[in-house]
């Protein structure tokens, strides 16, 4: 099955090596009787025609991928499309994602091409997803400088190209009937959840439901000093049937909005907390 080739067993192995809290929660499913099926994959980028959404895309078509949606994030200044297997529906369907750049200040356009022009040798590698980050060790000030300008800039920029999550696939769950048994599970565990936009972002009248846990934070060396910074987080989706009688396969902007705020910083609390 797709979902189990190297490759992304690759995508899997540099994603849980960021993302500890994805193991552990696999492995809790496992245990209460379940099987783990991958939803979908989330991946970040720059606008740049060398790290594109097309570029990023390439593994994918090469592996029997359609582009099947486009989306636009106006607040966050992004685009994405989303691809699905020709073939194989068991297959992650695969959501990429680019930062708008020519939407923000001269300062962050210059920085992102500063970054990218650091990586000019290594923009033409194979499966440019499974590079990480290819730059120099990252500044902690020009960091904040993204950060205030751009929670997805300073993320990327951190972290490198890599999976932003994978995405349990809670209809396959033999033991949860709703995504909101599988937050209480989660939350009884001692699992801290994005709750921006509501712990459950979409309905059934949507055909999908999505929720997530905060990132994960890792140790990174900057130039000026380790810090601890968000990395990845694990996001778990259920989809309902259409008027055909077929699961839903898309993805709904203002969900996806509220779930790119797992990796903030700050990220949203409830209010009275």
């Amino acid at each position: 099955m797709t979902q189990h080739t190297p490759f992304f067993e690759a995508l899997w192995q540099q994603y849980t090596d960021k993302t500890p809290s994805a193991s552990k929660i696999k492995s809790l499913f496992e245990t209460h009787g379940n099987t783990v099926l991958n939803d979908h994959i989330a991946i970040r980028t720059f606008d740049h025609p060398s790290t594109d959404i097309s570029i990023m895309a390439q593994p994918f078509i090469a592996m029997g991928y359609e582009e099947k949606g486009s989306y636009h994030f106006q607040a966050k200044k992004l685009d994405a499309k989303h691809y699905e297997h020709a073939t194989n529906p068991q297959a992650p369907k695969i959501f990429i994602s680019q930062l708008l750049t020519a939407q923000f200040s001269t300062d962050l356009q210059q920085t992102v091409q500063e970054i990218i022009a650091q990586a000019s040798s290594k923009l033409a590698a194979k499966d440019l997803v499974l590079q990480g980050r290819i730059w120099d060790t990252p500044s902690y000030a020009m960091y904040q400088q993204l950060l205030a300008e751009s929670e997805y800039a300073a993320w990327l920029y951190v972290n490198g190209f890599c999976s932003n999550h994978f995405t349990v696939n809670v209809n396959a769950l033999a033991q949860f009937d709703s995504l909101k048994a599988v937050n209480d599970f989660l939350i009884a565990n001692g699992y801290a959840m994005n709750t921006a936009g509501g712990l459950i972002k979409g309905s059934p009248a949507q055909y999908l439901e999505q929720s997530s846990i905060l990132a994960d934070k890792v140790a990174v060396t900057f130039q000026e000093a380790t810090h601890e910074i968000t990395s990845c987080y694990y996001e778990f989706a259920y989809r309902y049937a259409q008027e055909n009688g077929k699961l839903f396969t898309g993805f709904i902007t203002n969900s996806a909005d509220k779930i790119f705020e797992s990796t903030d910083m700050h990220p949203h609390k409830p209010s009275g907390n």
